[in-house]
């Protein structure tokens, strides 16, 4: 009987799977996570050996576990044809089929997001002789394909002419019925706008994707792709890189170790080190570690941890529990920032009880930040992607993008109030933490920031 399962990791919109044949008791998985316990777990309940761990492509947005799960399970690790890979792997080619007992995976060669890239098609021998789904990666998702882009050095529009045939000359012949399983959501950076939905069919993409629209030649296909791409996050080529490689294995995930507030304090006067407030935007706001930057533990936590920090740097954590230090490292490990030196015990409790310094941020509503946007004292500031702000802004408003603030300061005036604004208030937590570790003294975030301000139905100024 066929076994399918499939894993939803939040934050990553990361999707991975597990397959396999219950009498034959074999499995394959698809895609693992860093953090492999839960694929271990699961194959243990259903009393499955794990024979084969697929990688669909080099991925970028997450470290892979497919080394350190095979090394624990015996099974073989499968990859595309790819001269990048520097671990051992099986590489297969177009055609070649994965047997499970009654289920099998045939490899279909599907480039367009990276060159190897594979897709998988699903056989189940009490369903047919037909493929009955497709397992895409990250080459169509609900709504959205993968991004030709991530690999640069000029290689998009081959890379997206690829991908147009393998939509179109492979893809969408299996027919309407088909159902397709992405391995990434809504949320991830894989794409431009990737759906809600984590499972789809050929029929519903080819009716409602609109990439898949745009069908009249391969040139529009390729320029309507490309156009308005968002800019890659900055750690996907750094784990490009890491994913080749063979990756350190860790036997468990442990808590870093909890620090005393003078502890703490002394490491974090190192110049080098990473302090990282997880606590939400309004805490920070009240009172935060002077030089720490806020990236809120939310959903986007780990999207904006690849953006702002670095792997050749340590961190140090402040969080409300150990329970969200936890979460925080584990979301941190699963894209390769692994040197966390400790946490903050007790959070900014204990900060504040021992005397020790606080810094903190102003925060300003929408109708503040209105009513004083003009003063000759205030610039506003916008740090938004440019295609959010191409959509309007506050009248008046800067705009630098939060990801690259911390390279153009000399565009702001250090002695004037900086009011930060973004879509939530979360970005312009952190453009506003970093410009208090720079030395702007008179920093505000506005909490709500656009959405607050179109609620409000405040003016906006477009260009």
């Amino acid at each position: 009987m066929l076994i399918f399962e499939y894993f939803f990791t939040s934050g990553l919109a990361q999707i991975s799977y597990l397959v396999g044949d219950s009498k034959a008791a074999v499995a394959a998985v698809i895609d693992p996570r860093r953090d492999i316990d839960i694929y271990l777990q699961m194959a243990k309940e259903q009393g499955l050996r794990i024979a084969y761990v697929i990688e669909t492509h080099i991925h970028a947005e997450f470290v892979s576990g497919a080394q350190s799960l095979a090394n624990r399970t015996g099974a073989q690790v499968i990859g595309g044809r790819s001269d990048e890979y520097r671990f051992d792997l099986r590489h297969v080619s177009d055609g070649e089929v994965l047997e499970l007992g009654q289920v099998r995976l045939q490899i279909m060669h599907s480039p367009g997001h990276t060159p190897e890239h594979i897709s998988l098609q699903l056989f189940d021998t009490q369903q047919g002789s037909d493929p009955i789904a497709l397992f895409t990666g990250d080459t169509l998702f609900n709504l959205d394909v993968g991004r030709p882009d991530l690999l640069g050095e000029g290689s998009e529009r081959k890379l997206a002419s690829e991908l147009f045939h393998t939509l179109f000359d492979r893809y969408l012949p299996l027919g309407d019925r088909i159902e397709i399983y992405s391995f990434h959501g809504a949320g991830s950076a894989g794409g431009k706008s990737i759906g809600d939905r984590h499972q789809s069919t050929l029929g519903n993409e080819r009716l409602f994707n609109s990439v898949l629209q745009e069908k009249s030649s391969e040139e529009a296909f390729i320029d309507t792709l490309l156009a308005d791409m968002p800019e890659p996050p900055r750690h996907y080529a750094r784990l490009k890189k890491l994913n080749v490689g063979a990756i350190e294995q860790w036997e468990s995930l442990s808590l870093a170790p909890p620090l005393s507030p003078d502890d703490f304090q002394s490491l974090a006067g190192n110049a080098n080190m990473q302090v990282v407030d997880i606590r939400s935007i309004l805490a920070f706001g009240g009172g935060h570690v002077p030089g720490a930057i806020n990236i809120a533990l939310r959903n986007e936590f780990v999207s904006w941890a690849g953006w702002m920090l670095y792997d050749s740097r340590p961190i140090l954590l402040v969080g409300e529990s150990t329970e969200d230090v936890h979460q925080a490292i584990t979301q941190l490990y699963r894209i390769g920032l692994d040197d966390i030196r400790g946490y903050l015990h007790n959070g900014i409790t204990d900060w504040q009880n021992a005397a020790l310094p606080l810094s903190r941020l102003q925060e300003w509503t929408v109708h503040e930040l209105n009513a004083r946007r003009e003063e000759p004292d205030v610039q506003v500031l916008d740090v938004r992607s440019p295609n959010e702000v191409a959509n309007g802004r506050v009248p008046g408003a800067k705009h630098i993008y939060v990801v690259h603030l911390a390279e153009q300061l000399d565009k702001l005036d250090p002695n004037k109030t900086i009011a930060t604004y973004c879509g939530s208030g979360y970005r312009a937590s952190i453009a506003a933490s970093l410009l208090k570790r720079a030395g702007f003294s008179d920093v505000a975030n506005t909490p709500g920031s656009w959405a607050a301000w179109n609620a409000a139905g405040l003016p906006i100024e477009t260009s």
